[in-house]
């Protein structure tokens, strides 16, 4: 599969927002990682001073992963299903917190291992997409065949493309399923070469016993898929999963289109890292949203040059901790664009 290639976001946007930065009444500087947050809008945007962002989407990717048998969540695989259908409803946290930003919100059922799916509370979730009930247990088989794994990653390029001509400017990846950070620690082991107990968290509150099996099942997985680490479609066949697959397709697919793209936590960032080898150069139209308490967050951001927008110690997932950036980051464009310039206030600048 070849995504198109990548053009970056517009450097004489990005040469104008910093100008306008330096001429506005404050100190240069005095707005810290905001004005380099507006710099970063204005070039993705093509235009000096960016317009604010006024329809932004959330799209959550859902999926179970046969890895929970081993015991690696708190929680039972059958949560999975609940929450697609609670997010469906509007009563999960990531409704709550999307509204505050303005966003919407959408839920998309890639691999939930629910036969149910197609009840009238999950209807808009199921839709056209699903690849499989459950992806594979990655500590013994492949998460999915060759032809899930295309199909999923396809999935997640047409759900960017829909949004995006739908007129989204924004998107935010999110993602639902028990047992996906097991998943995501292991993609992010396998593209960063960290060692499994480097890169595991206690993810919804497992024990010492649950880090334990959770460590022993990202060192299987690793050693199963170790002649697949440098080819993403074959690392996300063997140790990803439908979820995974359609959120690195939607981020790469994202950039293509020349869309900004503000990450969440464990699961999108592992996504994306995946994306950016699919799509080389797509990290340019990416900001990480938070700063996830798992350790392999954080070495995937590094991989990404990447640095957090926020640190709230939030590990839930579906898009959260980039909606609760996403007024960080309407603020930025708000400063550069709302602000008077030293002339235009009539205010002395800086002596000579």
């Amino acid at each position: 599969m070849n995504f198109p290639p990548v053009s970056p976001p517009d450097a004489e946007a990005a040469a104008a927002a910093r100008a306008r930065q330096d001429s506005l009444t404050k100190p240069a500087g005095s707005l810290g990682r905001l004005e380099a947050l507006s710099v970063w809008a204005a070039a993705c945007q093509g235009q000096c001073p960016p317009r604010q962002f006024e329809r932004v989407r959330v799209v959550v990717f859902a999926g179970d992963h046969g890895v929970t048998r081993g015991r690696v969540s708190a929680y039972p695989p059958e949560v999975t299903a609940q929450m697609v259908a609670n997010i469906d409803r509007g009563g999960a946290a990531i409704n709550a917190l999307a509204a505050i930003g303005g966003a919407g919100v959408r839920v998309v059922d890639m691999a939930v291992d629910d036969g149910a799916t197609d009840s009238p509370a999950m209807s808009t979730a199921a839709g056209p997409y699903k690849v499989r009930r459950g992806s594979g247990d990655i500590t013994s088989e492949d998460a999915l065949t060759a032809e899930e794994t295309l199909a999923a990653v396809e999935a997640g390029r047409r759900i960017a493309d829909e949004e995006v001509d739908g007129g989204a400017d924004l998107l935010i990846p999110g993602d639902m399923g028990i047992g996906n950070t097991t998943v995501a620690a292991t993609l992010i082991a396998a593209l960063t070469g960290a060692e499994p107990s480097d890169v595991i968290g206690h993810g919804t509150g497992i024990d010492d016993a649950g880090w334990s099996r959770k460590t022993a099942a990202v060192r299987d997985a690793l050693f199963r898929s170790r002649p697949q680490h440098a080819d993403p479609l074959a690392l996300l066949r063997c140790c990803g999963g439908a979820d995974f697959a359609a959120l690195t397709g939607f981020c790469a697919q994202a950039a293509v289109r020349r869309t900004p793209v503000l990450l969440d936590g464990l699961a999108s960032t592992a996504a994306a890292l995946v994306a950016d080898r699919l799509a080389p150069g797509a990290r340019a139209w990416w900001q990480a949203g938070h700063r996830s308490p798992e350790p392999a967050h954080a070495l995937a951001c590094a991989a990404l040059g990447l640095e957090p927008i926020l640190d709230l110690q939030m590990r839930l997932g579906e898009g959260t901790g980039a909606a609760v950036a996403l007024p960080v980051l309407r603020a930025a464009v708000a400063a550069l664009t709302s602000m008077s310039t030293f002339a235009e206030a009539g205010v002395s600048d800086r002596s000579s």
